[in-house]
């Protein structure tokens, strides 16, 4: 399964943009209003709940300089990749794609669809608020 965000274009450089999604804590800012837990279990991995969902784990797998952020189920059982691709629109702002990209079965991935949608689209629209 495949999702893709509409580009978000962010008020900051891509070298910043880059250097804030990379650093897992700011995570909690572009999470959806459904969050319920947010927390930090290494400087490299945190786990969030939102209202109705299970509680997920998520680990910095890639940082490729400015250009990417790939964050990765910490567990094998459910293997996805919350992939940011970032480029550079001019020298302070710059433009966000995220792509979500996860091996299911077909009754899970029809189950999870709609709200995996609503979760990066809700991260996407955040990107825009940050300061």
């Amino acid at each position: 399964m495949h999702i893709e965000t509409d580009k978000k274009t962010v008020e900051k450089s891509q070298q910043e943009t880059f250097d804030f999604l990379s650093d897992i804590s700011n995570f909690e800012q572009l999470m959806p209003d459904s969050l319920q837990k947010f927390e930090v279990l290494a400087e490299d991995t945190f786990r969030f709940g939102l209202s109705g969902m299970p509680e997920i784990v998520l680990k910095l797998k890639e940082r490729t300089a400015y250009d990417k952020v790939v964050l990765g189920a910490a567990s094998d059982k459910l293997p996805f990749t919350l992939t940011a691709h970032i480029t550079a629109l001019s020298e302070n702002s710059s433009e966000v794609q995220l792509s979500f990209a996860g091996e299911f079965n077909a009754m899970m991935a029809m189950m999870i669809k709609t709200p995996i949608t609503n979760f990066i689209e809700a991260l996407s629209g955040n990107l825009s608020k940050i300061a």
